[in-house]
């Protein structure tokens, strides 16, 4: 992918000149060429994301995730089913996500529903993951309370000496989750705050309908 034209501020390092979106690009498209670009910038874990999600009750929680997958379909990630974010996704089936790029000065916002995965598909990915991943899988009991670093130190022992010559399985506990998005927003940063924002939204008839929103 071509290099776009721009220039590299060391003081306040961050790129300048970088182009924005426009209402005539196709949303999904257009992330996997910023995405691409973030990669290619060398940034620290790009596909580092903010999930927020929503309890019964009505309070927000965020936390940060990691973008495994998008394609037209939507946006994905992985957890463990008994950890906080999941239950309040089995709750609340809907989630916000955020990607924020600052060398770049851009971010996207990505909300709508969210379904689980297939579990074929967890499973292709799981056997993907660092064999010290997948134990780690096993051995976390995400989101419980933990009396001490030493016990889950001998819940990652107990689990390598059960899967020893063998490959990791899947957790009956874990798995993926696709956001499926209805809005997105790509924000790219300007002089004086005067940044430009272009909103997506899904039409009922499954298109793409874009505006210009005010700094």
């Amino acid at each position: 992918m071509p290099q776009e034209a721009t220039e590299y501020d060391a003081a306040s390092q961050v790129y300048a000149d970088l182009p924005g979106a426009r209402v005539d690009d196709e949303p999904i498209s257009l992330f996997g060429k910023w995405f691409s670009r973030a990669s290619e910038a060398g940034l620290y874990l790009p596909e580092a994301m903010t999930l927020a999600t929503c309890t019964p009750e009505g309070k927000p929680k965020a936390r940060i995730v990691l973008l495994k997958r998008f394609d037209a379909r939507g946006f994905v990630f992985f957890t463990n089913f008994a950890s906080h974010k999941a239950a309040e996704l089995a709750a609340q089936p809907h989630a916000a996500l955020l990607l924020h790029w600052k060398t770049l000065q851009r971010q996207v916002r990505i909300e709508g529903p969210v379904e689980k995965l297939a579990e074929e598909d967890s499973v292709t990915y799981f056997r993907t993951r660092p064999r010290g991943s997948c134990i780690g899988a096993w051995a976390s009991l995400q989101s419980q309370p933990l009396s001490s670093r030493h016990k889950l130190e001998r819940r990652v022992a107990r689990f390598e000496k059960d899967f020893m010559g063998k490959e990791v399985p899947l957790p009956p506990f874990w798995g993926g989750f696709l956001v499926v998005p209805e809005r997105m927003e790509f924000w790219q940063g300007r002089e004086n705050r005067l940044h430009e924002r272009v909103a997506f939204t899904r039409t009922i008839e499954g298109t793409w309908a874009a505006e210009l929103l005010y700094p």
